[in-house]
């Protein structure tokens, strides 16, 4: 196959899922406009920011292509009159800020390409597009049965994914979808290891994995061609959206939240719970549930991108997990992901924010138990429920499964070994970030306490205090020194009587130690 060979020279392999902050430092006013200077963090380096200059005419035009989220966002209305005013341009200041705390808090929003080619034009300047057409364009150079339908665009979440409706030129009713994906910055596996594994793929037979037809790989990326289905995945069926709509419109802001009847639950979650359990045990990372990522095909859930883990792509759910140090496994990572993905089968939409302090109202109180072991802020803070117990709870334990198809999945021990060793560095990837969020979190918390108001009154009585205890001590000691000096003349002592030279006041701006 005539695949590209090797990756481009120098290539930084970005975590796509690492959140951004902005904050607007300063406005310029120039002729006829206003900059503002905007500094970008990416994650919790201060070191890891930079420098970007907007004008409100940019924000409008982000703010535009937003609109097909169909989220109302609160960018500041235009002004012709009156614009260069400093009053205006402070308010105007505070409300773009308040815009870009919107779209950066928001799971979607945060991590679509728009947003993050707005915030990080340096980072992202690549077209992935373009890169992904001349991929699939090799691949068909020496595979001419296929033939390019048209580009289904946006309908994923990942930047370095593309889509495309296929077909088979003899067979030209059947439709299929090609996916082409870049390297993530989880790749561990080994250049032949990675081709072998990827390529066998479509050997992979469960009644809960959805089929590959056709996969291969190089150095670089990895292309497969799956049976393109009209129904969609899970979260399509939750959010009534249809399969080719991009990624925003279908679940940004749907017209029509409901959860999923109690039947559904029970089965879909079982379902889901038997293949991650076969996963678990031949030993092949997985981390990457979520509803899109599981087709409908009838009554049955089929997962979808097994290839993720071995590309080495970043979760979509990792700004989630990685800040709770009990979840370090990618069988912990699919354990806390199943909860995120049974919250919304049973309410119709994602928790707001997680850890999940109340539950609403359930259509059982197994559903919400679950939910606790998997959601809740003792579970994050303990630890997550092996898939194993999961099915031996109330919700999923008589739900009765009537597939007779025999799954196989035949990996050789060479690449299980691989398989494994990739599978640690993630993990070692994921427990370093972990702590290094930790430690901020508690530096952060330190910093606040102690620069409160409260805190620097306390250390200003106790530095008081300590200045008294000090002038006490001090004055005691030269008391003590000068009747010693006292009796000493009077007992005929030889050494003569000084006079002490002035005590130097104790310092009354000591502070109390951090």
């Amino acid at each position: 196959m005539a695949f590209m060979e090797k990756p481009p020279a120098g290539k930084v392999l970005l975590d796509d899922t690492v959140p951004l902050t902005a904050a607007i430092e300063a406005s310029q006013t120039l002729q006829s406009h206003t900059e503002y200077i905007i500094r970008v963090q990416r994650g919790i380096s201060v070191e890891n920011s930079w420098q970007i200059v907007r004008r409100y005419s940019d924000f409008d035009l982000l703010n535009n292509s937003l609109q097909i989220s169909g989220l109302s966002l609160p960018l500041p209305p235009k002004k012709l009159i009156g614009n260069m005013d400093r009053e205006f341009i402070a308010e105007r200041q505070k409300g773009l800020q308040n815009y870009l705390n919107v779209i950066t808090t928001n799971h979607i929003l945060s991590n679509c390409e728009l947003v993050k080619k707005f915030l990080d034009p340096n980072g992202y300047s690549s077209n992935y597009t373009e890169i992904a057409l001349q991929h699939v364009s090799m691949f068909f150079r020496s595979e001419p049965k296929w033939e390019v339908v048209e580009p289904l665009k946006d309908i994923g979440w990942r930047i370095r994914k593309k889509y495309f409706l296929m077909k088979i030129k003899n067979q030209p009713k059947e439709r299929l979808v090609l996916n082409w994906a870049d390297l993530g910055p989880d790749k561990y596996l080994s250049d032949k290891d990675f081709q072998c594994l990827i390529k066998l793929l479509p050997s992979c037979l469960h009644p809960y994995i959805y089929r590959v037809t056709f996969a291969t790989a190089n150095e670089s990326s990895a292309l497969l061609i799956r049976m393109f289905n009209e129904k969609g995945t899970l979260k399509d069926l939750i959010y009534k959206a249809k399969p080719k709509d991009p990624f925003l419109k279908k679940y940004c802001n749907p017209k029509k939240i409901q959860g999923l009847g109690l039947q559904q639950i029970k089965t879909y979650g079982r379902q889901i719970l038997e293949v991650l359990k076969f996963l678990h045990d031949k030993g092949f990372p997985y981390g990457h549930l979520h509803a899109s990522n599981v087709m409908l095909d009838g009554d049955t859930c089929r997962l979808l991108d097994l290839e993720n883990s071995l590309l080495g792509l970043p979760s979509f759910y990792r700004s989630y997990f990685t800040q709770f140090r009990k979840i370090n496994t990618l069988e912990s990572v699919d354990v806390h992901c199943f909860g995120h993905l049974l919250y919304e089968m049973t309410y119709g939409r994602p928790p707001d924010s997680v850890p999940v302090d109340t539950f609403p109202p359930a259509p059982s109180m197994a559903v919400v138990a679950v939910l606790e072991s998997t959601l809740s802020c003792e579970a994050c803070k303990n630890g997550m429920p092996t898939v194993s117990r999961l099915l031996q709870m109330p919700l999923f334990s008589d739900v009765l499964l009537t597939t007779s198809e025999k799954p196989q999945f035949k990996i050789p021990t060479k690449l299980k070994e691989a398989l494994r060793t990739a599978k640690e560095c993630i993990e070692k990837r994921l427990i370093e970030e972990q702590k290094q969020i930790h430690q901020h979190r508690r530096l952060t918390r330190a910093q606040s306490h102690h620069g409160s108001e409260e805190e620097r009154k306390k250390r200003k009585i106790l530095a008081r205090k300590k200045s008294k205890r000090s002038a006490i001590e001090y004055n005691e000691e030269y008391s003590a020194k000068y009747s010693n000096s006292n009796n000493s003349a009077g007992s005929g002592a030889s050494s003569p009587l000084t006079s002490p030279s002035s005590p130097t006041p104790p310092s009354t701006t000591e502070h109390a130690p951090f």
